[in-house]
Order: C-alpha cells, then sequence, then structure tokens
C-alpha cells in the first residue's frame, strides 16, 4: 500500500491536521494484507513539519514497525523532521528508493 502525503496537502504543518490524516488513513489501513508493506511517499510536499509527521509517522511506526517504509526523498523538511522523530523517540525509519 503506497500513502501518498500529497493527498492531504503540500504544506503539512499543524499537529491536528497530522491527527487528522492519521485518522483519514486507518480505514485504508484495516484492510492491508499480512505480507504488504506501508509505503509513504512524500513526493509533492513542499513543508512537513515535526509535529505533523510526529501525529502521522510516529502511530504508524509503533503499529506496523517493520511494515512501514518511507520512500526516499532530497526534500530537507522531511529529512530533517525524520531525523528529529528519530532522536526524540529513539526508533528508527526504514528508508527505501
Amino acid at each position: 500500500m503506497i500513502i501518498k502525503l500529497e493527498k492531504f496537502g503540500t504544506t503539512l504543518l499543524s499537529r491536528q491536521a497530522g491527527k487528522e490524516a492519521a485518522l483519514a488513513c486507518q480505514t485504508l489501513l484495516r484492510d492491508i494484507k499480512n505480507n504488504e508493506k506501508i509505503e509513504v511517499d512524500f513526493k509533492g510536499v513542499s513543508t512537513f513539519s515535526p509535529s505533523w509527521g510526529d501525529e502521522f509517522l510516529t502511530p504508524l511506526l509503533n503499529k506496523y514497525k517493520d511494515k512501514l517504509v518511507l520512500k526516499i526523498t532530497d526534500n530537507l523538511s522531511v529529512i530533517a523532521t525524520i531525523e528529529m522523530l528519530e532522536t526524540i523517540h529513539k526508533k528508527k525509519f526504514k528508508i527505501i528508493k
């Protein structure tokens, strides 16, 4: 399953908006198969704040662990947020090409 964050907007900033996006994805994730990965695609996102990322990505990482993969990006906002979340929660995200 691929989650394209661009469908939630190009500027992903607030904690509340991240929480709403996470709730919207829950219905899609109910049907995920045992061997299926959850790939998060940042293409089209210009700004990605730590608060939005924490509300959206951290619960996915906690629940799905190794099934969650993040598609590599050269967006510095996304990179900085992912690094910050990894430091805060002392967990690593799996990054793929």
